[in-house]
């Protein structure tokens, strides 16, 4: 049996224009089953009462996992360049429930 590691594979990632304008969302709604979780990013207008959903992310938990963990990382390093980044009054959003699955940004 050969233990010798493979080096890493260079991925190169290519964005096109569509992608690279992004999309805003001020609300993220988060589901999840036992094999994925299921992120909904959504654009709540003010005075609207809908909101369409601009973007919707499927991820192993795994992934998710990683995802949290490299989100933590960056927002420590946001924080230590920029400060505190204050987290809104989950009363100045009425309507919308607060807690870690749909708090607005």
């Amino acid at each position: 049996m050969d233990t010798k590691k493979q080096p890493a594979q260079q991925i190169q990632i290519q964005v096109n224009e569509k992608v690279a304008d992004g999309e805003y969302a001020n609300l993220a709604i988060i589901t999840h089953s036992g094999a994925e979780f299921v992120l909904d990013f959504v654009r709540v207008m003010p005075g609207s009462p809908k909101a369409n959903v601009q973007s919707r992310i499927i991820m192993t938990p795994s992934h998710t996992k990683a995802l949290l963990r490299a989100l933590e990382q960056n927002i420590t390093k946001y924080e230590t360049e920029h400060g505190e980044i204050k987290m809104p009054d989950p009363l100045a959003f009425p309507g919308m429930k607060a807690g870690p699955q749909n708090m607005p940004n």
